[in-house]
């Protein structure tokens, strides 16, 4: 895989060469102030000035060039109309046709301008991330926000690209008008339930949304899966051998089993724990002892995912179905032990990074967003559906000497749902074939490589002289430029933890955060309601369930809505406020505390934790490195173990915080989420113009 520098050059239409940004002066420039090691103020201010001066002329040269190419579309665009004015008049099929044709040229045009907004505004990202690292000043911060929020920024114009919009629907509207009409000309406006199927728009649209980061729910939930896609590809390298529905199905339910099982036995954990004979607070030890089993078996399924998806499935649900029958078993043995190694085997058997792999690796892309949002809504759906099942289960019964009741059912009824997924799956799970010789991941494509249909926009290789020139070019380049742009995976805990920018450190903290606040709200729930309010294990299913239902029409309001109103890292700033508010309105400072309170601040903190999860994972897998995407040490596994090392933590703390007393136990556990959010909260004003 080539550098930057190289592919910019490779990939530059020839005519439009002396526009695009000069990668290499500037990087050879960055090269020259790092290496004026002893300077002092003065001339640190007079590099940054000469430095901020050639970015802004770099920047105009794009800007201009940009604003020209869309003057020259337009026109063509408004030429065309005219065509299409004197043919409505006087219908042709075989001039529509030609019309057509002209259209689709304009949009693969479009398409190539779209690839040069791209190229540049990735050097501009890179350039600034160099000139940080090698220089050590935070100059990205710094420029960023002086000129993008200036009236008369140029940037905006680089990364939002202003005016390309009206191009786009000019070409959609007039394409849909012709499309297949033969004379009778309907409006996109008039009908806008039917979509534009013409592959030309499908691959504008997809640059557009590469570019702005506009998302819709479908995209929104999609990418609360982190499957990190680098780029919008239009060549599937998933083909139908190694896509299978049934499969795809498989992993989506042993994701959904999954999260009934973790959150299944919430209500009635702290009567477990009693009837065992140990306090109630070890509820915390009970439901986090699953998580703590997940941290160990999220690394050895990851890896396990790069040779089979098979085996990983069947092993994870032999242990799920062990370790339910332990939990169950343990109220008739009298053993706590029992009780926790079956919640051990249970973490163990968790498959969610083989099921995220399957999806990455197995999918094709055309439908992969579909697949990641059904990820995310089985978790949701599970995390519901969980409480709603223990809530039926009030029941007692004997049969022989094994008791079922609201504690042990649970247990039974899960073991009995692994057993059935273990048979549909040895029945029905179809292994893909594996062709280690050819690259089969799409996540390896070229950034901003369109396929296909710009054959005709790439140009050949470079010559023998460019090639000399490059190599002249890669004295300057350390490194850390070929780790930068190597799509080789992390192999080591070590070298992922490398490739963690500060941006990514911050977000995996929020999301660190915003799962020790979840698991302290729903881990204690049972106990906190029960002594303040004298809440059945019903009224606490209920409870639960109803939180967890909140979570699609939450996400559908965010994906569909807020997003395209406020930028992510608005949103992110927003909702962690949010959650700070819920989290101080939790605490009880007045006597009696009231179910209004608590309610009113459980859906305040876990709407807000919603919210703020789902954005967290969208910058995320936008800001984090592309050798992230695959590999056992992925972008998925941080994520989770960043989220399973929070519930650990939090579970722990509710049964530490028990022993002074379950009066004190819902002011003690809430102070750690308070510092946690205030700590996320200051790390994202230090780092919020990077997030972009």
């Amino acid at each position: 895989m080539v550098n930057f520098g190289k592919r910019l050059q490779a990939d530059q239409v020839p005519e439009w060469k002396g526009y695009y940004i000069n990668y290499k002066l500037m990087k050879k420039r960055v090269k020259q102030y790092a290496q004026q090691s002893r300077i002092d103020e003065r001339d640190r201010r007079q590099v940054l000035k000469d430095f901020s001066r050639m970015l802004d002329e770099q920047i105009e040269k794009i800007v201009l060039f940009l604003l020209e190419q869309q003057g020259i579309l337009a026109s063509r665009l408004e030429n065309l109309g005219k065509e299409r004015a004197l043919l409505a008049e006087q219908p042709d099929i075989s001039k529509i046709s030609e019309l057509r044709e002209a259209y689709r040229a304009v949009g693969h045009d479009l398409l190539k301008l779209l690839k040069f907004v791209d190229m540049n505004a990735t050097g501009i990202r890179k350039i600034l991330k160099k000139f940080d690292k090698r220089f050590g000043y935070k100059f990205t911060d710094y420029y960023v926000s002086t000129r993008s929020n200036h009236p008369y920024s140029q940037l905006q114009q680089v990364f939002k690209h202003v005016g390309i919009g009206a191009v786009v629907g000019a070409l959609s509207r007039n394409l849909a008008d012709l499309q297949d009409r033969q004379g009778s000309y309907l409006s996109i406006y008039d009908q806008p339930s039917l979509a534009l199927k013409d592959p030309v728009i499908d691959l504008i649209n997809s640059s557009v949304d590469k570019l702005t980061h506009s998302t819709n729910f479908l995209e929104f939930l999609g990418q609360g899966a982190l499957i990190i896609q680098e780029d919008t590809p239009t060549e599937d390298h998933v083909d139908d051998e190694r896509y299978h529905f049934m499969s795809l199905l498989l992993n989506l339910v042993n994701t959904f089993l999954y999260m009934v099982n973790t959150y299944i036995i919430v209500p009635t954990a702290d009567d477990y724990a009693l009837s065992l004979g140990a306090a109630a607070t070890v509820c915390g030890v009970i439901i986090g002892s699953m998580a703590v089993a997940q941290v160990f078996s999220s690394v050895y399924f990851s890896a396990w995912s790069n040779k089979s998806y098979f085996r990983p499935l069947v092993f994870s649900s032999i242990m799920l179905f062990l370790g339910n029958v332990l939990y169950a078993l343990a109220y008739d043995l009298n053993s706590l032990a029992v009780l926790l190694i079956g919640r051990l085997l249970c973490g163990l058997g968790s498959a969610r990074a083989v099921n995220r792999r399957y999806i990455s690796d197995c999918v094709p892309a055309k439908i992969r967003m579909q697949a990641s949002a059904g990820f995310v809504s089985a978790s949701a759906l599970g995390m519901a559906c969980g409480p709603a099942l223990a809530g039926l289960l009030q029941t007692r019964f004997k049969i022989y000497s094994l008791t079922f009741s609201q504690s042990t059912l649970p247990g039974w009824v899960m073991a009995l749902a692994w057993l059935a997924y273990l048979i549909w799956l040895w029945i029905s799970f179809k292994e893909p074939v594996r062709d280690f010789g050819k690259n089969h991941n799409t996540q390896d494509a070229d950034a901003g490589r369109v396929e296909g249909l710009e054959d005709g926009i790439r140009h050949p290789l470079l010559t023998s002289e460019v090639e000399k020139d490059e190599e002249a070019d890669q004295e300057f380049d350390e490194s850390e430029e070929s780790s930068e742009d190597s799509h080789k995976p992390a192999n080591s805990i070590s070298s992922a933890y490398r490739l963690l920018t500060p941006s990514v450190k911050v977000q995996l903290l929020i999301y660190f955060m915003l799962k020790y606040a979840m698991e302290i709200l729903l881990s204690e729930s049972s106990v906190i309601t029960t002594f303040y309010f004298s809440w059945s294990t019903s009224s606490v299913a209920i409870f639960l369930a109803i939180l967890g239902l909140t979570v699609l029409p939450v996400n559908a309001i965010v994906g569909s809505y807020i997003t395209n109103l406020f930028e992510d890292r608005q949103i992110l700033l927003a909702s962690e406020v949010m959650l700070l508010i819920g989290i101080v309105f939790s605490f009880r400072v007045t006597s009696p505390y009231s179910v209004p309170q608590y309610v009113t601040s459980a859906l305040i903190t876990f709407v807000s934790a919603e919210v703020l999860e789902g954005v967290n994972l969208s910058l995320l897998s936008r800001v984090m490195s592309s050798r992230l995407a695959r590999g056992t040490f992925n972008g998925g596994l941080l994520s989770t173990e960043a989220g399973t090392l929070a519930r650990v933590v939090a579970d722990g703390t509710i049964t530490l915080a028990g022993y002074f007393g379950e009066e004190k136990l819902l002011n003690i556990t809430l102070i750690p989420s308070l510092l946690f959010c205030i700590l996320s909260l200051a790390a994202t004003l230090l780092t919020f113009n990077t997030l972009f």
